[in-house]
Parts: C-alpha cells; sequence; structure tokens
C-alpha cells in the first residue's frame, strides 16, 4: 500500500495560501513556497498597519480641530487645555466631526474653553 503524507491537508493548506497570495505579481502569487513568504510578509505589514492607522487617525483629527480653533483665534494647545479647565471631556474624533458638520455647536465648546483660560 501506498504511503500517504498529510493526506487532504498538504492541497487545502497550499490552495489556502495561493488564494490569500492572488493578486501578488510573478511567482510569488503562483508558486506556493514564494506565495508562502510573500503572504507571511504581507499578514506582518497588516498588522503593523492597523495599528499605525489609529495614530494616523488622531495626527488627522487634530489637524482639523487645530485649523478650526486657528478661526476662533485660538492654538490647539490653549483649546485643549481650556477644554480640561472647563471640565469638557469630549475626545478628538468627536471634536474633529463637529468642526465640520455643527460649526455651532463647536463654536460654543470653544468659547467655553476661552472662558476657562481667561483668553
Amino acid at each position: 500500500m501506498s504511503r500517504v503524507t498529510n493526506g487532504t491537508r498538504r492541497p487545502e493548506r497550499r490552495r489556502k495560501i495561493l488564494k490569500l497570495a492572488k493578486g501578488f505579481t510573478g511567482r510569488r502569487g503562483t508558486n506556493f513556497k514564494a506565495a508562502r513568504d510573500a503572504v507571511r510578509k504581507s499578514l506582518r505589514h497588516a498588522y503593523v498597519g492597523r495599528k499605525d492607522k489609529k495614530g494616523t487617525m488622531r495626527r488627522l483629527w487634530i489637524a482639523r480641530i487645530n485649523a478650526a480653533v486657528r478661526t476662533e483665534g485660538l492654538s490647539y494647545s490653549r483649546f485643549i487645555a481650556g477644554m480640561q479647565k472647563a471640565g469638557i471631556a469630549i475626545n478628538r474624533k468627536v471634536l474633529s466631526n463637529m468642526a465640520i458638520e455643527d460649526p455651532q455647536a463647536f463654536k460654543a465648546i470653544v468659547e467655553a474653553s476661552k472662558k476657562a483660560i481667561g483668553a
């Protein structure tokens, strides 16, 4: 009787890797060994990228808040300090969205912040 090495699991494993490598250029998309290395590396980069995205988004929110606050004659750091003194606890994502979608409410928060720092 012939010897079975890994049965049906082997083609399944290869198929899974090659499916993940779909769209990769050249040998990396068709050859199992090259695809395996490429997929491992791409999954590592994807993991790191998901972590980096959080910092990137925060930087974007801060830039938007800074731009909106400067039109009110205040800097970003003074605005945040004023919010803390006024006891307003709104995160940067919501503040950024508010500056774009609801300028009146954002202006009210800026005024409360100014009042708290005495500007």
